[in-house]
């Protein structure tokens, strides 16, 4: 499942939901398009989405360019440098081009995911 996430008025990335959460992958990618405010935390940028699911196979560790769900916060998650999760996640997938974008992300903005 191939998606587009753009940082409003900084640009695009292309990613790819994969199978270590196949079912949280699947509700990410039905309910799209998806939008958010970003937050920022070391190297994560995480925001709140309309979806409430629970644990599939929960990690308490992420690479860089992972894509996760952090269920106790509803939370969309983008990690793109080297911070490791505050508690388990569901990852969910990864960037495949143009990572270093994240580094511009500021608080409050908007990103918006789409079905690529």
């Amino acid at each position: 499942m191939e998606i587009e996430i753009e940082v409003i008025g900084k640009g695009k990335v292309k990613a790819i939901l994969d199978n270590r959460n196949p079912y949280t992958a699947r509700m990410i990618y039905e309910n799209l398009p998806l939008e958010g405010e970003a937050n920022l935390w070391l190297h994560e940028i995480y925001f709140d989405v309309p979806l409430k699911l629970d644990y599939e196979n929960p990690s308490s560790t992420t690479e860089k360019g992972d894509l996760s769900y952090w269920p106790p916060g509803s939370a969309f998650c983008i990690f793109y440098g080297g911070s490791q999760p505050a508690s388990d996640v569901n990852n969910i997938g990864k960037i495949t081009d143009n990572l270093e974008l994240f580094f511009d992300v500021e608080n409050d903005d908007k990103i918006v995911i789409r079905k690529f």
